[in-house]
């Protein structure tokens, strides 16, 4: 079948999603690479969607000496983002060319994220709803350094995390509606981990995405940047609330077709090892990040292609 001309148009701006989620998301990307083609360039473009704006917030100074600089860039690129929208609905996927001496590589990649989450948004019929809250996180980021119980921590990651997995069912067109808050689960587990995880990159950022209340009834400072008892005892307590969710993200995964649970649990077994490198390292994620082997997504992609969903969580 020969691609009409605004497939083709749409051929580079997706390549650069897979690219970022590649470079910045490489569990996600090894997950996503059991689903169809044709999905799978969906993911992507809402990783990449989400990828640049959170560079924005996370740029040097945004939460110091640029917070309003940085709130107008973070609106701006919404602003972009919805008039994308609106020309593909319109049937224009890409923003009017402009002369190459005019065009940064950063504009570039930038306008490619654009088109190719603009033409997602159309051809999955999804709403600015979710990505009113997704940007409203954000915000969040420049203002809030600190969140005092793991319900304030919740109320930010409804937009930052649980939101995602509401944007990825329609990717994975699960059978029932029973998909949809295991779906959230498996989005707020996936953040919790890379709260954990982040600690040490998170403080230099200044912010801790950690309940101070459970800091402080387990007398941990993650500000000392040491893995003494208080630490691992607290960050016990962390891992297993995030297994907690990992279980209900599991209860979805039955009522997702085949090749779209092999994706979802290859994303939450990979994840949720992160986990399992922070005990190995007696709870220490100051002197090093918690990584698992490209060699092990690999490995983990292909046994769960073979063997089925069932082994998400050995």
């Amino acid at each position: 079948m020969t691609a009409t001309p605004s497939a083709l148009a749409l051929q580079h701006p997706y390549a650069v999603c897979a690219q970022i989620t590649r470079e910045h998301g490489t569990t996600y990307f090894w997950g996503v690479q059991l689903l169809p083609r044709e999905s799978r360039r969906h993911v992507h473009a809402i990783y990449a969607l989400c990828r640049v704006a959170d560079d924005i917030v996370d740029a040097a100074g945004a939460t110091t000496a640029r917070v309003e600089q940085t709130r107008d860039e973070l609106s701006a690129f919404r602003d972009r983002f919805d008039r994308a929208v609106e020309r593909a609905r319109a049937g224009h996927p890409s923003e009017p060319s402009r002369p190459a001496t005019e065009v940064s590589a950063t504009d570039d990649r930038e306008a490619a994220v654009l088109a190719a989450a603009a033409a997602t948004t159309v051809e999955l019929g999804l709403t600015t709803e979710p990505f009113d809250r997704f940007f409203g996180a954000m915000a969040m980021d420049l203002d809030t350094t600190h969140y005092a119980t793991w319900d304030d921590l919740c109320g930010y990651m409804e937009g930052s995390a649980a939101v995602i997995g509401e944007l990825m069912l329609p990717v994975l067109k699960p059978r029932s509606a029973a998909a949809f808050e295991p779906a959230r689960a498996l989005g707020l587990a996936f953040q919790l981990t890379n709260f954990l995880r982040d600690v040490g990159e998170d403080l230099d950022r200044g912010r801790i995405y950690l309940p101070q209340d459970d800091l402080a009834r387990f007398g941990a400072d993650p500000a000392r940047r040491v893995a003494d008892q208080p630490w691992r005892e607290f960050l016990a307590f962390q891992i297993a609330r995030n297994r907690e969710l990992y279980a209900v993200a599991d209860t979805g995964i039955p009522h997702l077709p085949p090749r779209s649970a092999r994706c979802v649990a290859t994303a939450r077994r990979l994840y949720s090892g992160i986990l399992d490198r922070i005990e190995a390292a007696n709870y220490d994620v100051f002197s090093a990040r918690a990584r698992v082997p490209t060699w092990r997504k690999a490995a983990t992609a292909a046994t769960i292609f073979v063997t089925g969903a069932g082994t998400a969580q050995r």
